[in-house]
C-alpha cells in the first residue's frame, strides 16, 4: 500500500515540474520606456500584481512613419474616483505638447484611442495609497484612413466639416467607445459647431453616454462648454479661440443611434453687451461696449445699485444659477453657470442636457461684480450676438438664496 503510495506522488511531482516546464515565462513589465514597432503590448509596473505606490511612469509608442497609433485597454484596474485625481493613466496624442486623449481611472476600459500622428505617450501615476491591479493594453500601427466601425475621431483643419460617431447613420454607436475631435482654426477665427440629428443615451447627469466640448486642445474641465446626453440637439457652441476638443463616450451597456455634427470657422468678434439707459425713458438705440475696453469700465467704483425689479426691464436676461467654474482671462471673468431658474431668457444660449441646464457668462470687470464659484446668484445683464451673458458694472448680481424664490417669481410677471 504505502509503494503504491509512494509511486503516485513520484508520478504527481513529475507531472507538476513537467508542466512548469511546458508553461512559457510570464512577460514582465517595468515603469515606462521607449517602444517601437508595428504592435506591442504594454502594463503597468509589475502587471498583474498591485502597481507599486508613489510612481509616475511614462511610455513613448512610436509607430513606423506614415501610420496612426491605435490603443486598446484589455484590463483597467485603478483606484477609483469622479476626477481620476489619485491613481490614473493619462494617453496623449504626440510625444511632447499633444492633445491628452482621455484620463482614466477605476475598472471601466474605453473603447480605441487613436492618435493623430506615428506617436502616442502613456502616462501612469499613482499616489501613496494604491488600490488595484493597473493596466494591460495593446497597440498597433493603423492607416490614417483606416476609419471603421471601432475608430472615430482626429484632427479636423479645414474651413468647415462633419463628424459622427461611429455606424452612423446605418445602426446604433457600439459599446465602450471614446472619440476624440480636435478642431483647430487659423490664428484670427473662432469655430462654430452645430448638431444636426442627436441621440445619446439619456441620463440626468450625463454620466454614462456623453459628448463633452471644451475650448482648448484638450480634456480641461475648467474650459469645458457643455456636456450633453439625451435626444434632443445642443444649441449651437462657439469657441473662445481658435481650438476646440470634442470627445464622444460611451459605456459598456446601452447605446442609442449617435450623432452627426458640423462645424465651420468664424471671423473672430469681440463680444458686445448694452449699455441700459442712464434716464427712465425707453432707449431709443444701444451701443455696443467691445470686451477689449472693458479695462475703461473697471476703473469706477464697484458698488451694488438698485434693486432686481428696477433692473429687470433694462435686462436682455435674467436667471437665477450656481457658479461651476470661474476663470480669470485679463482683466475678464469667464464663468459656467448651472442654471436654477429662468426668469426672462432674452438672447441668452443655453445648453440642456437632460434635465440640467446651463451656460455661460463673462463678468467684464472681474472683480466688479464679484463672485466665487459654487455659490448662487441672480443675474441680470445682456447677451451678445452669439448669446453668451455680458455683465459690466452697472449690470446687476446679488446673492441668491432659496427663501427668496418666491419674491423672484414675481419677476415673471412684470410688464417692462
Amino acid at each position: 500500500m504505502w509503494q503504491i503510495c509512494g509511486v503516485l506522488i513520484a508520478w504527481a511531482l513529475l507531472l507538476i515540474l513537467h508542466v512548469r516546464a511546458q508553461t512559457p515565462n510570464r512577460q514582465t513589465f517595468t515603469c515606462g520606456g521607449n517602444i517601437t514597432g508595428q504592435s506591442g503590448v504594454i502594463g503597468s509596473q509589475g502587471y498583474p500584481g498591485v502597481y507599486p505606490p508613489n510612481t509616475k511612469c511614462v511610455w513613448r509608442i512610436t509607430v513606423p512613419e506614415g501610420k496612426v497609433v491605435v490603443l486598446s485597454f484589455r484590463f483597467l484596474d485603478l483606484e477609483s474616483d469622479n476626477l481620476c485625481r489619485y491613481d490614473y493613466v493619462d494617453v496623449y496624442s504626440g510625444h511632447a505638447n499633444g492633445q491628452r486623449l482621455g484620463r482614466f481611472c477605476g475598472t471601466f476600459r474605453p473603447g480605441a484611442l487613436v492618435s493623430t500622428s506615428n506617436k502616442m505617450l502613456v502616462q501612469m501615476v499613482s499616489d501613496a495609497n494604491t488600490a488595484g491591479n493597473g493596466f494591460l493594453a495593446v497597440y498597433s500601427a493603423a492607416n490614417p484612413n483606416e476609419r471603421g466601425d471601432q475608430y472615430c475621431g482626429g484632427r479636423l483643419m479645414k474651413p468647415s466639416g462633419t463628424f459622427k460617431t461611429p455606424n452612423w447613420p446605418e445602426k446604433d454607436y457600439p459599446a465602450g467607445v471614446t472619440c476624440s475631435w480636435h478642431i483647430v482654426a487659423p490664428k484670427n477665427q473662432i469655430i462654430e459647431v452645430k448638431f444636426e440629428k442627436f441621440d445619446v443615451e439619456r441620463d440626468n447627469y450625463c454620466r454614462y453616454d456623453y459628448v463633452a466640448i471644451f475650448n482648448g486642445g484638450e480634456i480641461n474641465d475648467a474650459k469645458r462648454i457643455g456636456k450633453y446626453c439625451g435626444d434632443s440637439p445642443p444649441a449651437p457652441v462657439f469657441s473662445e479661440g481658435n481650438q476646440l476638443f470634442i470627445q464622444f463616450l460611451s459605456d459598456l451597456s446601452l447605446t442609442a443611434d449617435g450623432f452627426i455634427g458640423h462645424y465651420k470657422f468664424r471671423p473672430k468678434k469681440f463680444p458686445s453687451t448694452t449699455i441700459p439707459p442712464t434716464t427712465t425713458a425707453p432707449p431709443t438705440t444701444t451701443r455696443p461696449i467691445p470686451l477689449k475696453y472693458s479695462a475703461a469700465l473697471c476703473q469706477q467704483k464697484c458698488k451694488r445699485k438698485g434693486t432686481p425689479e428696477s433692473h429687470y426691464c433694462s435686462s436682455n436676461f435674467v436667471i437665477t444659477g450656481t457658479v461651476i467654474t470661474a476663470v480669470t482671462r485679463g482683466g475678464s471673468m469667464y464663468a459656467t453657470i448651472s442654471i436654477i431658474n429662468v426668469y426672462k431668457e432674452g438672447n441668452l444660449a443655453i445648453q440642456q442636457a437632460g434635465k440640467t441646464m446651463s451656460t455661460k457668462i463673462v463678468i467684464l470687470c472681474k472683480k466688479c461684480p464679484y463672485i466665487r464659484r459654487g455659490l448662487n446668484y441672480i443675474f441680470m445683464g445682456q447677451a451678445d450676438e452669439e448669446g453668451r451673458g455680458m455683465i459690466a458694472p452697472q449690470h446687476f448680481i446679488m446673492a441668491f438664496k432659496s427663501k427668496n424664490q418666491r419674491a423672484f417669481n414675481m419677476l415673471k410677471n412684470k410688464r417692462c
